[in-house]
């Protein structure tokens, strides 16, 4: 109950600081002349807003829990072949969010007309801060991973008066027996505990770009744009909550602690959509404060993603043992990558 109540803090508090960074946008009103055209309707934008949010969610509850009813889906679990399969799909997806669809969106907007010359035109901030965000991420990960194993897999024998260690007194083949049991339990709960950390880090990367990304839908009027979008959305949700939601499952947490990383993945976007909303009057997408702090947001976010999903989703399954044991296995999961990868690189051209 503690390890969820401090997630929730940490989610909470990531909320918190991006509603607070919004709200410094919309407090500075200098802006770009904002474009109108056909397409720009407030009514009709706001209805299909409203069916974005309640699409949105069922999308990303769909896929965030149906790896977490494996239980009833056997094909889902993960010892399976499929689960493999269709977490590498995910991950396919995951990795051309970050690359095709939010390092784009930042680049976009730091190099904006609207910004100053100096310095956001002379120097790549975007490239910079998701190679940062990817550092940043690989410190996390590291530090997490060495402080949980510490903590949670330090096993050591009892220890006598005299500080020797007291070896117990059986037959070799039971001891040697009993040693390949506690090496082989102390991988597993290392593994488990990596599982964990991968977890909660992917958890906070997409929360953080979730809730950018339904900003920007809920603060347009443009239904052109908003059609392609929930389309777009709804397919990317899903699947990247399949990703999630078998991240979630692998780390074995206790079922409050699942309920709370999938409450927060599925409401993180359409949380931001209502926020888009309710500052749709004053908030304007081409105020340089407004590009300035979404592109950074955009930034940090594709580095931690492209990192995730390279190095601890595809690079973690693909060298692991279960497919470097079958040639076969692993010709589907690179076809299901590249079907993931490609499916949303292709959204890029709506959305």
């Amino acid at each position: 109950m503690a390890s969820s109540t401090s997630l929730l803090k940490l989610i909470s508090i990531f909320l918190f600081l991006i509603s607070f960074l919004t709200t410094q946008v919309v407090s500075q009103s200098n802006q770009c002349e904002t474009t109108t055209n056909s397409c720009t309707n407030k009514d009709k934008a706001t209805r299909l807003k409203i069916i974005a949010i309640f699409s949105i969610l069922i999308a990303s509850v769909i896929g965030v829990c149906s790896p977490l009813f494996s239980q009833s889906i056997p094909m889902l679990h993960p010892d399976r072949n499929t689960f493999i399969i269709l977490k590498a799909f995910a991950s396919g997806i995951i990795l051309a969010t970050g690359f095709m669809h939010v390092l784009p969106d930042s680049f976009d907007m730091l190099w904006s007309n609207c910004l100053q010359e100096n310095p956001w035109h002379k120097f790549p901030f975007s490239g910079f801060l998701a190679m940062m965000s990817a550092i940043f991420t690989l410190m996390v990960d590291s530090v997490a991973t060495s402080l949980y194993t510490k903590k949670h897999t330090e096993v050591m024998p009892e220890s006598r008066e005299d500080g020797h260690h007291e070896l117990p007194v059986v037959s070799s083949g039971h001891f040697h027996g009993h040693h390949h049991r506690d090496i082989k339990e102390l991988n597993v709960g290392s593994q488990l505990l990596r599982y964990r950390v991968i977890a909660m880090v992917l958890e906070l990367g997409i929360v953080v770009h979730s809730v950018v990304i339904g900003l920007s839908l809920g603060a347009t009027n443009d239904t052109c744009t908003i059609k392609g979008l929930v389309a777009a959305l709804c397919f990317h949700q899903m699947f990247e909550g399949m990703g999630l939601g078998g991240c979630i499952l692998q780390a074995e947490y206790k079922w409050m602690k699942k309920a709370i990383m999938a409450f927060f993945f599925s409401v993180t976007t359409p949380f931001g959509i209502a926020l888009g909303i309710g500052l749709s009057k004053t908030y304007k997408e081409n105020s340089p404060a407004a590009l300035i702090t979404v592109g950074l947001l955009n930034a940090s976010s594709a580095g931690l993603l492209i990192y995730m999903a390279l190095v601890d989703l595809l690079s973690a399954d693909f060298m692991g043992p279960k497919l470097q044991g079958s040639i076969k296995l692993q010709v589907k999961s690179y076809v299901a990558v590249l079907l993931g990868a490609g499916g949303m690189s292709l959204m890029a051209k709506w959305a």
